[in-house]
């Protein structure tokens, strides 16, 4: 009765079946790690975030480039205030408004972009506080040069002179005449009664939407190989009702190949 599997066409089910769930399972797996590394990035980022309150400020030398250890360290920089720009469609405590970015140009050269506090409502640069004068020494969290998607950043282009979309080199290159840093600021207190902007997770840390996508795609990873299992069940069972059927003369050897 079950001399079809020993069939072409069987054989090429069977491989297929033999290759297919076991790829399922091995992806299936990877998504579940992918997961479960972003479980303990955002632990491993908790843990930091409650050090870093307490931490002494190092030179910004010492915390480059920045990665997902030093994101969020305290910094320490000198220098003198040069370009404002203002970073539209930032919110804090639910609420809409802007961020205050000055660039500190530091000893060697390059500048350090610095955001100085948020304000709400629509970026105005009337409304921004000027920058302290004179050679200022900044403290606050080191962060990672942004990209447009991530913590809600929107892509550069059609705003107004004077603004920026996203605090990164790649953005600020095109806006100021001097070279800038790969990292920026966001200092521990307001500048000038603004509120001060906290350090946001190092990108692929938490527990955002890409995690728990890769906790879904592990489930559907595992449906498909139950599905597999299921659908070689489903052709067996249904072939040996018809090799059945075809033996008692129910049907004829035609009609049961053109049936499977």
């Amino acid at each position: 009765m079950y001399r079809f599997l020993l069939t072409p066409r069987w054989w090429g089910i069977n491989v297929f079946v033999l290759l297919a769930i076991p790829f399922c399972i091995f992806m299936g797996s990877w998504q579940l790690s992918r997961f479960e590394s972003r479980v303990a990035d955002h632990r491993d980022a908790t843990e930091e975030a409650a050090s870093q309150r307490t931490q002494t400020a190092r030179p910004l030398a010492e915390l480059l480039p920045v990665d997902k250890k030093t994101s969020g360290d305290q910094v320490t920089a000198t220098g003198r205030y040069g370009k404002q720009l203002l970073v539209p469609d930032r919110k804090l405590d639910d609420s809409s408004g802007y961020y205050v970015l000055t660039l500190l140009r530091t000893d060697d050269g390059k500048a350090l972009p610095v955001v100085r506090g948020w304000l709400p409502g629509d970026a105005d640069p009337a409304k921004a506080p000027a920058p302290p004068t004179g050679e200022v020494t900044v403290t606050g969290s080191l962060q990672a040069s942004e990209t447009p998607g991530d913590n809600g950043v929107s892509a550069q282009g059609g705003l107004p002179a004077g603004q920026t979309a996203a605090i990164s080199s790649a953005s600020l290159v095109n806006l100021v005449p001097y070279d800038v840093y790969d990292a920026w600021v966001t200092l521990n207190r307001g500048d000038s009664g603004m509120k001060a902007v906290p350090a946001t997770a190092a990108a692929d840390t938490g527990l955002d939407l890409k995690a728990f996508q890769n906790l879904g795609y592990t489930g559907e990873w595992f449906v498909f190989a139950g599905f597999v299992i299921f659908m070689w069940f489903r052709l067996l069972r249904r072939e040996v009702e018809f090799a059945r059927d075809a033996e008692l003369g129910l049907v004829t050897e035609e009609e049961q190949h053109a049936a499977v």
